[in-house]
C-alpha cells in the first residue's frame, strides 16, 4: 500500500526542480514505488571535485533531495516540511558513471520523519549512506 499523502510522479518530481541545484547537476528522477524515491546524478563535469571524484556536496544534494522529495509527498495535506539534520558517510568513490540514489522512511510521525538513502555506483557498489530527519510543519 502506498505511503503516499497526495499524487506523485517522476513528472511532478522533475517539475517542481526546474532551476534548482539538482537540475543544474544533472539529477534525474527515475522511480517512484509504494514507499520509495529512486534518482541519480551523472559523475561528470558538474559534479566532480578537484581530484576526479564524485563531490561529496554532491551526494548530500542527491540524499537530500531524495528525503526531502519523501517527506513531502508524505506529509498531511497542506502541511509543510523543512530539514533538521543531515548525514551522510562516504563509503567509496565515484569517478565516473552514475551514483544512483534510493530513499525509504525510517519514521513518518506527525512532527518529523526520518528518511535513510543509499547511493551506490553503476557496479552495484555502496558510495555512501545518509539519513535526514524532516520537519514537519502545519498550516500557517
Amino acid at each position: 500500500m502506498p505511503i503516499w499523502t497526495r499524487p506523485i510522479t517522476i513528472e511532478a518530481l522533475t517539475e517542481s526542480h526546474r532551476n534548482t541545484a539538482p537540475e543544474h547537476l544533472g539529477l534525474e528522477f527515475l522511480e517512484v514505488g509504494d514507499d520509495f524515491i529512486r534518482a541519480r546524478v551523472p559523475v561528470d563535469h558538474r559534479t566532480r571535485q578537484p581530484f576526479g571524484l564524485l563531490h561529496g556536496g554532491v551526494s548530500v544534494v542527491l540524499a537530500e533531495t531524495l528525503g526531502s522529495c519523501g517527506a513531502v509527498y508524505c506529509a498531511p495535506p497542506g502541511h509543510r516540511v523543512v530539514g533538521l539534520d543531515i548525514n551522510a558517510n562516504h563509503i567509496r568513490a565515484a569517478t565516473s558513471g552514475w551514483v544512483t540514489g534510493k530513499t525509504t522512511p525510517v519514521h513518518v510521525g506527525r512532527s518529523t520523519q526520518v528518511w535513510a538513502i543509499e547511493l551506490h555506483n553503476d557496479a552495484g557498489e555502496l558510495t555512501c549512506v545518509s539519513r535526514i530527519t524532516m520537519a514537519v510543519l502545519a498550516p500557517r
